[in-house]
Parts: structure tokens; C-alpha cells; sequence
């Protein structure tokens, strides 16, 4: 499995580092680039377009692969792919249907994104298209969430889901590095659970997405030079939820525990703890909740004294400290499960004890 993982990390890093290096330069020679306004805290343009590299890096490992198994057959692999890629490839080329599905709701949402990132095109025809990708993903492809609900709560479920974990990465992504540092974090938790779990396909697509937000982190982290835009954040938020819905988090039978299916919540708690605030805050001020402000807990911490690389490793560690943890959720028992669940919650106390405190004055 190692292999699997290397070669899921390392391919999805490169055609993401190189896909980015053109992109950048593609974006600055058309001059398409995040200018300084409003709530916007970089001081001089920014190339955009960054999504698209991370979109090319997830998509086209997981559509040749799923392609490839399809069309040789086990017994035609070359030597050189993995053992296990070769065990279980007749396997991975029945998910071909299901991965042109979840790879084409990701293009309609990138495509969405670039136009919004060329001329903002508002909340509601955003979250139109959301609803109808999520709405396909969760109607006729069969994939979701909270199954044994039946149906029509499940369908329902899912989508409300997939909306929300797409637009806590869109907010996310508000200073350099932050919302593909997050993303790639908690796509590693989801690899390691899925593959504890015993799947194949949902690790190596859980490793794709991480390596590509590694490759492009190595240009977003501070001072970033080029940013992945709507175009990036949505398609990244988009994974993230169907990751969460493709692993096995309870499977009575291989003796896992029902309160693995919290995982993607306690995982995920930092983005939905941002979410959650910032629109709470922004509706108590009478303002929309999908206007750009400089209210995140990320900027908060800024206002606190950290440094923005201070304050995004804060949050990074936040995330590994939530998320680690429950990674042990689906094989522990109910004593070990109820203290994680109290550490994730002294970790999003933590955070908001620290963005509302108010800054002591300097001691003279």
C-alpha cells in the first residue's frame, strides 16, 4: 500500500508544481490577477488560476488510472504499477462510471469559479450550481451519506453537506496558504481512515487530492504568489465533502464502532467552527452572509498580534490536533471515543477563547 501511496502523492505533486508554474505564468502574461480592494489584504496583484492546476492534478491521476484499469485487465499491468493497484484493479475499473461522475461535478464547479474569478457573479448562481451538482452526486449516482435513513432524508443530507463543506473552504480561503493547508491535512486524515477501513480507491483519491494542494501550496503558502481563486476553493471544498461520503466510517461486520461516522466533523471542525462564526457574526451585524470582510478566525488572530504564516500554522495545527485524534474514532469504544470528542471540543474552545479575547494593552 505504501507504493500506491507514493506514487498516488508524489504524481498528483508534480502535475500540480508544474501545472501551477505555467499557470502562474499563463495568468500574469493575460493579466489575469487578484487585484488589491476592499477587504483584500495582499498589497499588489496576485496571479489567479492556481484551481486550475489543482484540478488537472486531482482529476487526471484518478481518470487514467480508473481508465487504465478498465482497459488492460489485471492480468495486462505493466510491472512497474504496485501489487496491490494490480489486485484490485478489476475492482477500481467498475468505479469508472462513479469517478467520471464526481470529476465532472468538479469541472462544472471549476468552471463556475473561473468565471466568478474573472467577474463575480453573485452568491445565488453559485449556489444554484452547488445544489444541482450536489443533487446529481446524491440522486441518480447513488452516492451518499447516512444511508440507512432512507433515501429521501439521505439525498437530502447529502446535498445540505456538500453545500456546506464546498462553501467552508470557499470562506477558508482568505490568507495565503490557508484553505489548501487545511484541505491537504484533513485529506491525509481521510486517506489513513479509509485505508484502516480497508478501501482501495477512496485512499488513493484521499492521497491525489492531498499531493495536489501540497504542489501548489509550495507557491500559496506566504507570501503567495499565485492563488487558486473560486475556480480552486470550490472544486477543493467539493473533494473534501465526497471524500467524507466515499470512506467507511462504521461497518458493523469488520467491527467498527457507530460513532465513526462523526469523523468528518471532528475533522473538519475548524472550517465549519469558521463558517459558522462568520456568518453568525456577519447576520448579527445586518450584512450578508456571503460578503467578503475581514471577520475569519484567521484574521482575528492576526488582529490578536500573530503574524498571517503565525496565524495559519495555528490553524493547521488546530486541525491536526482535532483531527488526529479521530482517526481512532471508528475503532474505539465509547469511553476512548467520548474523550476525543472532549479534546475536539476543548480545541474549538480554545480557538474561541482566543479570538475574543481582548488585546492587553503593552506593558511599559
Amino acid at each position: 500500500m505504501l507504493g500506491l501511496i507514493l506514487l498516488s502523492v508524489g504524481g498528483a505533486f508534480a502535475v500540480s508544481l508544474i501545472g501551477t508554474l505555467v499557470v502562474r505564468r499563463c495568468a500574469i502574461r493575460f493579466n489575469f490577477v487578484d487585484r488589491p480592494a476592499g477587504h483584500k489584504g495582499h498589497e499588489k496583484p496576485v496571479a489567479l488560476g492556481g484551481g486550475i492546476a489543482i484540478v488537472v492534478a486531482i482529476i487526471s491521476p484518478i481518470v487514467l488510472g480508473t481508465a487504465l484499469a478498465r482497459m488492460l485487465g489485471r492480468d495486462d499491468l505493466p510491472e512497474w504499477i504496485p501489487s496491490l493497484f494490480a489486485t484490485h484493479a478489476e475492482g477500481i475499473a467498475s468505479k469508472l462510471g462513479m469517478v467520471l461522475a464526481i470529476c465532472g461535478g468538479a469541472i462544472v464547479l471549476h468552471i463556475v469559479g473561473l468565471i466568478d474569478d474573472r467577474r463575480a457573479l453573485g452568491p445565488i448562481p453559485k449556489f444554484v450550481v452547488q445544489i444541482a451538482v450536489a443533487l446529481f452526486i446524491a440522486g441518480p449516482m447513488g452516492i451518499r451519506a447516512v444511508e440507512a435513513l432512507g433515501p429521501p432524508l439521505s439525498i437530502c443530507l447529502t446535498v445540505l453537506w456538500i453545500v456546506l463543506i464546498t462553501n467552508a473552504f470557499n470562506f477558508l480561503d482568505n490568507m495565503d496558504g490557508l484553505s489548501a493547508g487545511v484541505a491537504m491535512i484533513a485529506a491525509a486524515i481521510f486517506g489513513v481512515t479509509s485505508m484502516m477501513a480497508g478501501q482501495v480507491f477512496v485512499p488513493v483519491l484521499a492521497w491525489v487530492v492531498a499531493g495536489s494542494l501540497l504542489g501548489f501550496l509550495v507557491f500559496n503558502f506566504s507570501p503567495a504568489s499565485i492563488f487558486m481563486g473560486d475556480a480552486g476553493s470550490l472544486v477543493v471544498g467539493y473533494m473534501m465533502a465526497v471524500l467524507t461520503i466515499l470512506t467507511t466510517f462504521y461497518d458493523p461486520s469488520k467491527g467498527s464502532e457507530p460513532l465513526g461516522v462523526i469523523v468528518p466533523i471532528v475533522v473538519l471542525a475548524v472550517p465549519l467552527y469558521d463558517v459558522t462564526s462568520v456568518v453568525i457574526h456577519r447576520l448579527r451585524l445586518g450584512i450578508s452572509p456571503f460578503r467578503g470582510d475581514r471577520r475569519h478566525f484567521s484574521h482575528r488572530l492576526v488582529r490578536k498580534g500573530l503574524t498571517e504564516r503565525g496565524a495559519v500554522l495555528t490553524i493547521y495545527l488546530a486541525t491536526a490536533a482535532t483531527g488526529l485524534p479521530a482517526i481512532l474514532l471508528p475503532t474505539t469504544n465509547w469511553t476512548g471515543a467520548i474523550l476525543i470528542l472532549l479534546q475536539c471540543l476543548c480545541v474549538v474552545m480554545i480557538i474561541a477563547i482566543l479570538e475574543h479575547t481582548q488585546q492587553s494593552k503593552p506593558v511599559n
